[in-house]
């Protein structure tokens, strides 16, 4: 069966993915910059500002708020090392208080549910709830991402700033997990811990006492 061709921006089947944060990738991202293909230019450098929420009781469900907009992926599984999330739920605020007691709330794996008196709820009275649980934080992630492409991989470095506080990301993710490991490795990447958003941003909030790749 060949191989399928990923595009940057666009819907693929599951895709595997290498990720890991700390304080410097110089050399690694300076080799993905050298060995990448033409890429479109809307990639080049992309902005976003997000709200993700983390919980103290959870590692496999990562949900993000993005433009109003939420994100929830649940972990599928690890296959020599990388891991593979897919979606399990899409929603806009105003967000019904059904799909926050059905879907949300359960993601985030935490006791009680908070008691929900209206229909609908705005993002700011959603953040409200997350705030008073003992449990829950919002974290504000600002990201400076540049996009590439090793080895038909999707690839990004960029800045990644965690309730200010800046870190370094590289990443390569694929449908083809030979095609990532092959990026990893021409990148110089071997033996760098694969860190995923969820615990980078845990690490670096306290939430995990555990330090970045370097």
């Amino acid at each position: 069966m060949a191989k399928e061709e990923l595009k940057i921006g666009e819907i693929s089947k599951p895709r595997f993915e290498f990720r890991s944060f700390g304080r410097c990738f110089f050399d690694a991202a300076k080799r993905m910059a050298r060995l990448s293909a033409p890429v479109p230019e809307k990639v080049w450098e992309r902005h976003s500002t997000e709200t993700y929420i983390v919980s103290r009781t959870n590692d496999v469900n990562n949900t993000k708020i993005r433009n109003g907009k939420m994100d929830i992926k649940t972990f599928v599984q690890v296959v020599d090392g990388l891991e593979q999330w897919n979606p399990l739920m899409k929603g806009e605020f105003p967000i019904s208080a059904q799909v926050l007691k059905d879907e949300v709330f359960p993601a985030f794996k935490v006791e009680g549910c908070p008691e929900l008196t209206k229909e609908s709820y705005m993002l700011d009275e959603f953040l409200q709830m997350i705030d008073e649980h003992p449990d829950l934080q919002a974290v504000t992630v600002e990201k400076v991402r540049f996009g590439y492409m090793v080895n038909n991989t999707i690839c990004e470095t960029g800045d990644v700033y965690i309730n200010g506080a800046l870190v370094k990301t590289i990443n390569s993710e694929s449908t083809e997990i030979e095609d990532i490991k092959k990026t990893i490795k021409d990148c110089g990447l071997e033996g760098v811990e694969n860190i995923n958003y969820l615990q980078a941003i845990k690490r670096v909030i306290g939430m995990i006492n555990k330090p970045l790749a370097n």
